[in-house]
């Protein structure tokens, strides 16, 4: 570099170390950034990223404050982005909620043959309770002490379909699976009989206002309720 260039480039005030003072500015601006984004100012997410971080903020708002108090702006700014991003994707709180429980659930599934009707219920009913422990369980827990509110009955059709209704049918599957192996009676796989374990399940934990069932609860009830009913 020449004399005339560094003279130039001594010169020119963008090219000019900076003074302690800039620095401390530059330092006290990056700062002040980091903690306005830090106290919610929108994040840039998309598709199933946003969507989880919506699910996960609406849980959060419907456990720790009730349906009633749940808002579609209090979810956007919990999961750090714009409203219109929800009202994009639901018109309504109640459609979030639905959506999001019906996506944070346990998925239904199959009970394998164990070889006794005793081990395939104790093990569907621990499902059943792991579903209604889990956080989604805990937002429907929040849900249900608030069936008395007009939305109540979209509530309770979603919690039928997507938690009771499985049950039922695998406790159906179950009894006539015992049914052929011989250690239930002809004719205990009934619509009857499959509503107990779940009808006592979900009373549990609406009416004993605990988050989790006694881990004893599942054992009686097997043995001491569903066996004595669909024994020989």
């Amino acid at each position: 570099m020449g004399q005339r260039e560094r003279r130039q480039t001594v010169g020119d005030p963008a090219c000019a170390a900076p003074t302690g003072y800039a620095l401390v500015a530059g330092v006290a601006v990056g700062v002040a950034a980091g903690m306005a984004g830090a106290l919610g100012r929108p994040v840039r997410r998309r598709g199933r990223e946003l969507e989880e971080a919506i699910f996960d903020a609406a849980l959060d708002q419907l456990t720790s404050g009730g349906y009633a108090r749940l808002t579609m702006e209090g979810v956007a700014a919990a999961a750090r982005t714009g409203k219109a991003a929800l009202y994009r994707r639901w018109g309504s709180k109640v459609e979030l909620v639905l959506d999001a429980l019906d996506a944070t659930l346990p998925p239904p599934t199959d009970i394998p043959d164990l070889g006794s009707a005793r081990s395939e219920l104790l093990l569907l009913i621990d499902r059943f309770t792991a579903a209604l422990e889990s956080r989604a369980g805990g937002a429907m827990h929040a849900l249900m002490n608030e069936l008395d509110h007009c939305q109540a009955q979209i509530f309770r059709d979603f919690i039928g379909d997507r938690v009771v209704a499985p049950a039922k049918d695998a406790t159906l599957v179950i009894l006539r699976r015992g049914e052929q192996r011989g250690d239930v009676r002809p004719g205990a796989a009934n619509a009857m009989v499959a509503d107990v374990a779940p009808a006592m399940l979900m009373y549990q934990m609406k009416m004993g206002g605990a988050d989790r069932l006694d881990p004893e609860f599942s054992t009686e009830l097997v043995d001491e309720v569903l066996l004595p009913m669909v024994r020989r």
